[in-house]
């Protein structure tokens, strides 16, 4: 068995006692669907042949046979239609769980080639026909290998001659539906990358409809959606020709099985090598003999449609994290703040030849508690070297150390719980202030919410908002102006109090006035904590301990502000360029 199939099975394990009693209810189910016919072929034969006076009771008892038949029928059908699902329902859950948890291991490098909305659908779409492919799958096996070998044996004991005929068509319909499975399999899996791509599209043109709008681009969003779609449109009308194909052939050779059945028993009776009774039982036989062929032509549909989803599924929970913690992984506890680089090199596609490497061979140590500005032209490794400590990134050689363990060594949640970020691309996510603010730390208490808060300068402009700390700030923070927004994010910077700290040109997109407030805040949180800032307004680091000047070269230039300008080199033209 493939390791993809006992993936797919071990999703029964946690629910096998309710899998068992479905298997078992449509096992009944099935079996008393048989009985019927044989009961009224009892009654036309055997009951009815001196005729009608005599027979009631006997008829009464047998009707009252059926009915109780047909209503254990009916409890095993109500059971298989409601709690069955929901066992599927619930693996489906699992799947869901489980492929999000992925994401969640998954390191930056991952989500630098993927788009958002192909994420999202994988588990949303992609998952969506897998309950009912879990469900109906084996139940529907079992109840149509039930009714069709029951049948079967019952038809053969009534005329040998006319349940061969009946058996003609099928090795046909075995050869042809095999042939369409391969094509209808093609298209469903065709059908999840283009709705994945209208997902993708969808989801890039809201998430920016500020700058859709902004620029007019309205009509252009709509002919790129309008593209993707029709692309969908397409290989759904591949699917469903042949589908039509499929269930139109399939449906027509179970009816000429009746049609043949009828017609071939009627010349026989003409001949006397049937009876009449028998017939009518035949015919009532084939009704069970047809039923679960036309069942496995909806799963065929059904099993197509739920694989290639959990193919896609299978095929994202096999990529492996490319970072993760060692087996013997320590917590790292007490850190004080001492960082050192030692001989790393860092390549974003892992290919390590110079013309690849964002950096080589760097070498850099920086004291606990220092405050350390790096700045540089665009593209020379300055965020690269601040995403390398918390782990976002691994060096393709060399050794990242804090307070001298290799950050290797420790769990990543250790690691980046002592490491605080500011960006200048602050995330808000959807929600109230205070729930921002607390994702810092999700169990700090109310008063120690607002204590963060007034750290940051953010307090005074949250109380003026409609309902203070419990406001409704939006999708990323839409109701927030750019300053408030980095306010907030640094009071759960303040709420985290991590001793380490990275400021990714957190005040570069603000003006004059916000910058002066967040440029408090900062120095308020960077206050005996090991600081690593990213600036391109050299004005706000002039404070800075030491200055790192990197190049194409690594450090290029190191100093105070005053230092590097009177070495009148790629520092201080920067600074008249930047400042």
């Amino acid at each position: 068995m493939s390791a993809k199939w006992k993936k797919f099975l071990s999703y029964y394990r946690p629910y096998m006692k309710g899998f068992i009693t479905d298997m078992c209810l449509a096992l009944i189910g099935a079996g008393t669907s048989l009985v019927i016919p044989l009961i009224i072929r009892y009654i036309t034969g055997t009951v009815l042949t001196n005729g009608y006076t005599g027979a009631e009771n006997t008829i009464l008892l047998l009707f009252l046979l059926m009915l109780g038949l047909l209503a254990v029928e009916f409890g095993c059908n109500y059971f298989i239609a409601y709690v069955g699902h929901m066992v599927g329902a619930h693996m489906e859950y699992d799947l869901r769980n489980e492929l999000f948890t992925h994401y969640q291991k998954l390191s930056f490098r991952f989500y630098d080639d993927q788009k958002v909305g192909s994420l999202m659908s994988r588990v949303t779409n992609d998952l969506f026909e897998i309950t009912e492919l879990y469900h109906h799958g084996p139940e529907d096996l079992m109840i149509s290998a039930i009714k069709l070998i029951g049948s079967l044996i019952i038809l053969c004991t009534i005329n040998v001659s006319l349940a061969l005929v009946a058996l003609i068509p099928i090795p046909f319909m075995i050869v042809f539906a095999t042939i369409l499975n391969r094509k209808m399999r093609r298209t469903f899996k065709k059908n999840r990358e283009k709705i994945a791509e209208i997902n993708t599209r969808m989801e890039d043109s809201l998430s920016g409809i500020r700058v859709v709008k902004s620029f007019t681009g309205e009509d252009m969003e709509i002919h790129k959606f309008t593209e993707g779609n029709d692309m969908f449109l397409a290989s759904k009308r591949d699917n469903y020709r042949y589908m039509a194909i499929y269930h139109a052939v399939l449906w027509c050779i179970t009816g000429l099985i009746t049609v043949t059945v009828a017609a071939v028993g009627a010349t026989m009776i003409g001949k006397d090598a049937l009876t009449l009774q028998d017939l009518i039982a035949f015919l009532l036989y084939i009704n069970n003999f047809t039923e679960p062929i036309r069942k496995l032509v909806n799963f065929t549909e059904q099993f197509q449609n739920g694989m290639s989803g959990f193919e896609r599924f299978y095929e994202m929970i096999c990529i492996e994290p490319d970072i993760e913690d060692a087996p013997d992984a320590k917590l790292l506890e007490n850190v004080r703040g001492d960082i050192d680089f030692t001989d790393v090199t860092f390549s974003y596609g892992g290919n390590p030849t110079r013309e690849a490497n964002v950096f080589s061979h760097l070498n850099l140590h920086i004291d606990a508690g220092e405050y350390v500005a790096l700045v540089g032209h665009s593209g020379v490794g300055k965020t690269t070297i601040c995403s390398l400590i918390p782990r976002f990134y691994e060096p393709t050689n060399g050794t990242i150390r804090i307070d001298g363990k290799d950050i290797t060594s420790v769990t990543q949640k250790s690691l980046r719980q002592k490491i605080g970020i500011v960006q200048q691309d602050v995330y808000l996510f959807a929600g109230t202030v205070i729930e921002n603010i607390r994702y810092g730390r999700p169990d700090a208490t109310y008063e120690e919410v607002v204590a963060a808060a007034k750290r940051a300068n953010a307090h005074e402009f949250i109380m003026e908002l409609p309902n203070g700390y419990d406001t409704d700030i939006g999708q990323r923070g839409v109701k927030l102006s750019g300053g408030q927004k980095q306010r907030i994010s640094i009071a759960r910077v303040f709420l985290k109090n991590p001793p380490i700290l990275i400021f990714d040109e957190a005040t570069s997109s603000l003006d004059n006035e916000s910058e002066r407030v967040i440029q408090d805040s900062l120095e308020s949180l960077a206050k005996d904590r090991t600081t690593l800032v990213i600036a391109h307004r050299l004005t706000t680091i002039q404070n800075a301990k030491r200055i790192l000047v990197l190049s194409e070269n690594g450090i290029e230039e190191e100093g105070t502000h005053e230092e590097l300008l009177k070495k009148n080199g790629v520092y201080a033209g920067l600074y008249q360029t930047y400042s």
